[in-house]
């Protein structure tokens, strides 16, 4: 069978997150120990404990986050349900943990490069006053046009009917007023988030992690690898560092990266990660997708 691998962004994190794989299984024990000594920090006491106000910063969930997918892969490779898959993709932060299991970089590199990244992700947030929300129906034009009209940028193009916008507080709070009034989309929801992601108000946090990158060695991935910047494969250790990079600021493109996977003849995807988001923008995507949610021992 043709398996591929997707991998959580921010914002699935909750309290308590992949204890039941952490309590049956060593080899997750194991890779929780040594994402604790990576990081410097209690990493899996935030995502058994909380408090929730710690888990959703930043620089605590991107790497809490990473963790779980990858405590998912150990347990699928326990229970001999992983076959060699043919590609791995993630939404966001998960593209790092999507080029940790293609071994573009080992675990612990992995896991600091995103506790890095999130650590300028919040600081960003912190230097501007940001927020996101969540445009429902209608067309990505007519978002891009109020994205023109109100100054702000597209983050991300998830599935067909749902774009998100991004950018200063005051002016996202703007476009959703006017689409609401207009009634151009079936829903705009703001989201609660802590600042403007996938926008131009990242610029500070993506040349601070371009400047991090130069010292780490990046490998070509074993597998297919897609990039959020363009939803193509990517394999240059180097161009996989400038889209990483490219990625903090630029849109989200998700619904090509599905579309690129499934054109490989992936038979089955397996969600590696709390919450349950991708499978459902895939289904949107394309109802013929099998997408299983792993998160929890029950889901096994």
């Amino acid at each position: 069978m043709k398996i591929g691998l997707l991998f959580s962004g921010q914002g699935a994190q909750s309290v308590g997150m992949a204890k039941t794989l952490y309590d049956n299984f060593d080899a997750v024990k194991a890779l929780f120990k040594r994402a604790d000594e990576a990081v410097g920090f209690p990493l899996s006491k935030y995502c058994f404990e909380g408090p929730m106000s710690e888990l959703t910063k930043t620089g605590v969930c991107q790497p809490a986050l990473y963790l779980h997918g990858m405590a998912v892969v150990e347990v699928l490779r326990e229970k001999g349900a992983l076959e060699e898959p043919i590609t791995a993709l993630g939404l966001s932060l998960g593209e790092l943990t999507a080029h940790a299991f293609a071994e573009t970089f080992d675990f612990e590199t992995g896991l600091r490069i995103v506790a890095e990244r999130g650590r300028l992700m919040q600081e960003a947030c912190e230097a501007t006053k940001g927020s996101m929300a969540s445009f429902i129906g209608g067309s990505v034009e007519a978002v891009a046009a109020y994205c023109k009209e109100f100054d702000v940028d597209i983050s991300n193009l998830n599935c067909p009917g749902q774009t998100v916008i991004s950018g200063e507080a005051d002016k996202v709070k703007a476009a959703v007023e006017a689409a609401q009034s207009r009634k151009e989309f079936k829903m705009v929801i703001p989201l609660k988030v802590a600042g403007a992601y996938h926008s131009r108000l990242m610029k500070p946090a993506a040349e601070k992690f371009s400047d991090y990158l130069k010292g780490v060695e990046f490998k070509s991935p074993r597998i297919t690898v897609f990039t959020n910047v363009t939803g193509e494969s990517i394999s240059d250790p180097q161009s996989i560092k400038d889209a990483l990079v490219k990625q903090v600021t630029s849109t989200v493109r998700w619904e090509d990266c599905m579309r690129k996977a499934a054109e490989l003849g992936t038979e089955q995807f397996y969600e590696c990660g709390p919450g349950g988001v991708l499978a459902g923008l895939g289904k949107r995507i394309d109802k013929t997708l099998k997408i299983k949610s792993l998160a929890e021992l029950q889901d096994f």
